[in-house]
């Protein structure tokens, strides 16, 4: 199946299994940086490669670590003086395979390339899939907090070959859920009603998969087209991920992704729950219990009030939260207290 994300210009995504090995017919540039990161690389690179080349086509093979740490600027610097090297121009592209952590960095360095290259996504977990990949978010982290440095870029297509997650452990295919959760409360309940079904799991069967990919990329492609810049509700997509994205920086990225937007999940329920909007605990709850994730290792909430003063949403030294008053009916807060947030710390020791 297809979806098209409505910027100018548009660009679809394409969902389907087997699509890793025939992508020279869509994608027209004839010079390609091929980013993957060790893990990928090993698993999917090989067959990346043979359905890009092509007689009229030269691919350079760029591998990154896998793991957090590579969105630094040493490795972009590495990756671009790696691609000057080979030859790319500015009629060239970039090609990301892997999660979102490759998508992050090879679309900032498709941004950065001459002032920018055209990118494509090919994203082989399901965070990367339901979220890296689609939207033009790239960026690079900071010690001060995660992905403070970036640039929109769109891609030109994303290929989500849903055969790829047949190599996730359940563990990292959980990690990902947790985004098509997000969406679900954000937009679409169907998500919300077949999260737990066991066919939505790494060797589920294909048609099943996509469904669920397709309609949590359409929530996403569907904000992000009313809002390519975040400058108002594109931020919704953030539901969960302002004290997530805490966690995960005070952690130095020891907390996955997944775990510590599930407690962010959680935490903004707890505010919204505090202010007698939409109570969604009881769903958490149940996110929380099939999720397993890591204990939170945090002594004080004081720990986390750098991180979250550092939030890209927050405006003239404010925090900003995005909550639930309503089911599906997400609003950016401005208002929000220190007391509340102690409070629903509090509340999130107790529900742990």
């Amino acid at each position: 199946m297809t979806l098209l994300v409505r910027l100018t210009p548009p660009y679809p995504v394409l969902i389907a299994p087997g699509l890793l090995g025939g992508l020279a017919g869509h994608i027209a540039q004839r010079r390609l940086a091929l980013i993957a990161d060790s893990h990928t690389d090993t698993l999917f690179g090989d067959t990346v490669q043979a359905g890009l080349e092509r007689p009229d086509k030269a691919v350079v093979r760029l591998v990154v670590p896998a793991g957090e740490a590579s969105k630094s600027f040493d490795q972009l610097a590495a990756l671009l003086e790696a691609m000057v090297e080979a030859g790319l121009d500015r009629q060239s592209a970039v090609v990301a395979l892997g999660g979102g952590v490759v998508s992050d960095l090879a679309g900032f360095a498709a941004a950065c390339f001459m002032r920018g290259i055209a990118f494509y996504a090919c994203p082989t977990s399901l965070l990367a899939m339901v979220d890296a990949s689609v939207g033009g978010k790239t960026g690079l982290n900071l010690p001060q907090g995660k992905n403070l440095v970036g640039a929109f870029w769109q891609p030109r297509a994303v290929f989500a070959d849903v055969e790829a997650l047949r190599t996730l452990p359940e563990r990292e295919f959980r990690q990902g859920a947790v985004e098509v959760f997000k969406h679900g409360l954000l937009s679409d309940p169907w998500l919300l009603e077949h999260f737990f079904d066991p066919r939505f799991a790494p060797h589920g069967p294909s048609d099943f998969l996509a469904t669920m990919i397709s309609r949590a990329i359409k929530v996403k492609a569907d904000i992000v087209a009313a809002d390519p810049l975040e400058q108002g509700p594109r931020a919704y997509l953030n539901l969960g991920h302002t004290l997530g994205h805490a966690l995960e920086a005070h952690s130095r990225h020891r907390l996955a992704h997944g775990d510590a937007v599930a407690y962010g999940l959680i935490f903004a329920a707890l505010l919204a729950k505090q202010r007698g909007w939409s109570d969604e605990t009881a769903r958490l709850r149940q996110l929380i219990a099939w999720l397993k994730p890591a204990p939170l290792e945090v002594a004080s909430f004081d720990e986390l009030l750098p991180y979250l003063y550092r939030d890209k949403k927050n405006l003239a030294g404010k925090l900003r939260f995005v909550l639930l008053p309503r089911p599906t009916q997400p609003t950016l807060v401005e208002d929000i207290t220190e007391a509340e947030l102690r409070a629903a710390w509090r509340a999130l020791q107790e529900v742990l």
